[in-house]
């Protein structure tokens, strides 16, 4: 009995620090930033890293001649059915997270356990807007077109796609708002490369300043504080 004793304590041990050291690891690594790089091109595009609080997403015109989203992401996949909306925001995360929590308190242990350990799909979460305003939640970043076709790149080869390239729609009505739709999403989740990591590598993909690994929404705005 008290060499069970001593192997439960050892593992509740082991637990304890690996969690103390990955908090840690978040809350430090973030600070070390990546420099966003010229490319000696005119900076005409508008592009914005927005939070909800938990997540980050990256927003984007819906149209410009690079790259129209509508095209791929339809107006009519989301509840309202308009389109005058200027912006997307992309984001990739867990979908179980999307899906089933819409809020931390419909938060199950089962969810999170799945997500921390690669052991659940992914998902694109796509909203509409029709402006963007700038505050501690939403940061605009100007970009060149060459940057902007990385970005476009980066985002798009998140999505997973049919037999003839189309996005594929996530049927549900656990959305947000009227101006949102999910997608189904290459890659998984986990307690390493959580939504945050993706939206922080999407900013290095298209040569902006970024941590160097950050898996929460703060590690990537302390680069963007004026």
């Amino acid at each position: 009995m008290k060499k069970v004793l001593i192997i439960v304590l050892k593992t509740a041990g082991i637990i304890i620090g690996l969690v103390v050291l990955y908090i840690l690891a978040g809350l430090l690594i973030p600070y070390i930033g990546i420099a966003a790089k010229d490319d000696g091109q005119k900076k005409e595009i508008p592009i914005y890293i927005y939070t909800n609080g938990v997540h980050t997403d990256i927003v984007m015109p819906v149209r410009n001649d690079i790259q129209d989203w509508s095209k791929k992401i339809p107006f009519f996949n989301t509840s309202s059915k308009k389109t005058d909306y200027s912006y997307v925001g992309i984001g990739w995360g867990d979908k179980g997270f999307y899906l089933d929590t819409p809020t931390w308190a419909d938060l199950k242990f089962s969810t999170a356990f799945k997500a921390a350990f690669w052991l659940s799909e992914s998902a694109m979460h796509c909203t509409y807007y029709r402006t963007m305003k700038e505050g501690d939640d939403c940061k605009m970043i100007m970009i060149s077109r060459e940057q902007y076709k990385k970005l476009v790149q980066f985002v798009d080869n998140k999505f997973d796609k049919d037999k003839n390239g189309n996005f594929i729609l996530i049927p549900t009505k656990a959305v947000y708002s009227d101006n949102d739709a999910f997608y189904d999403a290459n890659g998984s989740y986990n307690f390493l490369y959580t939504c945050n990591t993706w939206a922080n590598d999407a900013l290095k993909a298209a040569g902006q300043k970024a941590a160097w690994w950050t898996p929460t929404d703060s590690g990537i705005f302390l680069h963007y504080k004026k």
